[in-house]
């Protein structure tokens, strides 16, 4: 499966299929939300939260590069990825694009 942020695949003729997502809902870990509220005081990357999001995105892609290869496609174009809260110590990490074949 090609995964790419532009609407295109250079030397390739694409069909569209369908738009496709894959969605995780991560919460805080208390160990995590202790050691990052002492790493406010001092400043620098939370690594805990860094490593966390890493996995959330990880996950995301692979469910839509999931649903993509439910509809046969080849490729996920035009990737984006997005991020909010949805309630106090939790976050929904979304990886989206458009499911392609090609001709």
């Amino acid at each position: 499966m090609i995964l790419v942020n532009t609407d295109y695949i250079t030397g390739k003729e694409l069909e569209t299929l369908s738009i496709v997502k894959g969605s995780i809902i991560f919460s805080k870990n208390v160990g995590r939300d202790i050691l990052a509220s002492f790493k406010t005081l001092v400043g620098g990357e939370i690594k805990g939260y860094t490593e966390m999001m890493n996995e959330a995105r990880a996950m995301a892609t692979k469910r839509m590069v999931d649903e993509a290869q439910s509809f046969g496609a080849d490729a996920v174009i035009n990737i984006r990825y997005a991020s909010s809260a949805v309630m106090a110590g939790a976050a929904e990490v979304i990886a989206y694009g458009t499911a392609v074949k090609f001709k």
